[in-house]
């Protein structure tokens, strides 16, 4: 796996709103990702998906801005936007007549553009992620000859062949069972601890509690910001959750349990 020794671009969202149709889906929102992994969490409609687009260049703000190390993300060449953050979407698509080895080798494209064959090093960099994703042993498999998990660990293989040192991931854990859960959990954290700035909706609340930092987002507005163990971000998770969970200290680690008690 690389390491990226660099200090990441700088991606950063100022008093940014997006209105999808009627629905204000971000509000006035400033949000700069750090270094290491960070997880944005909240209830269904919140705008997590909206902010990672946001941050991603997929939507572009009605108001304030997006920049990536102070230049509007719009204004960014697409190829070198693409080689500085890696994308996997919610619902990703991709050919499924493709092998598993050729859906993972379209992450280079922004370094190789259309035209160019890949070489020694384009190659050792979807060996890595194929590695990492534990997909090399079918990578002459057709993507729909595939399962939703293994279909997923190709797509996460996909975005980290980019060796981009930021990765936006919206919803990794679709369809992963729970050892792969774990398994994509310590690929971000060792991605992190490469230098990677990573960033990652999840809705399940106890593993974005492994992450670095948390963001609570509500009705469009990003509520809170903090470190995994920071009060103030378990005050917030409860609340707007409506006070249907609590955080609670399981050994080394927080975990999310239900407030049953009437």
């Amino acid at each position: 796996m690389s390491t990226t020794a660099a200090s990441p671009p700088r991606l950063q969202l100022h008093e940014a709103s997006v209105a999808l149709g009627r629905t204000e889906a971000l509000q006035r929102v400033s949000f700069a990702p750090r270094p290491g992994w960070t997880a944005i969490v909240g209830p269904n409609g919140a705008g997590k998906s909206t902010l990672l687009r946001t941050l991603a260049g997929l939507h572009a703000p009605d108001t304030g801005a997006a920049t990536l190390d102070g230049r509007a993300l719009a204004a960014w060449p697409a190829r070198a936007r693409g080689a500085a953050i890696a994308w996997l979407a919610q619902q990703s698509e991709a050919g499924g007549e493709l092998t598993v080895r050729e859906v993972v080798q379209l992450g280079r494209l922004p370094h190789l553009g259309l035209f160019t064959a890949p070489g020694p090093a384009d190659e050792a960099a979807v060996d890595d992620a194929m590695t990492d994703t534990e997909c090399s042993a079918w990578q002459q498999r057709r993507l729909h000859e595939l399962s939703g998990g293994e279909r997923q660990r190709v797509l996460l293989a996909r975005a980290l062949a980019v060796r981009a040192p930021i990765l936006l991931l919206d919803e990794p854990t679709t369809h992963l069972d729970p050892p792969h859960q774990i398994a994509l959990v310590r690929l971000l954290q060792r991605q992190a601890r490469g230098g990677r700035t990573v960033v990652s909706v999840l809705h399940d609340l106890s593993l974005a509690l492994l992450a670095d930092r948390v963001v609570v987002m509500d009705r469009g507005r990003l509520r809170c910001e903090g470190a995994r163990d920071d009060a103030a971000v378990h005050a917030a998770l409860a609340d707007v959750f409506g006070g249907a969970i609590r955080i609670e200290r399981v050994g080394r680690h927080w975990v999310t349990v239900p407030e049953l008690d009437e």
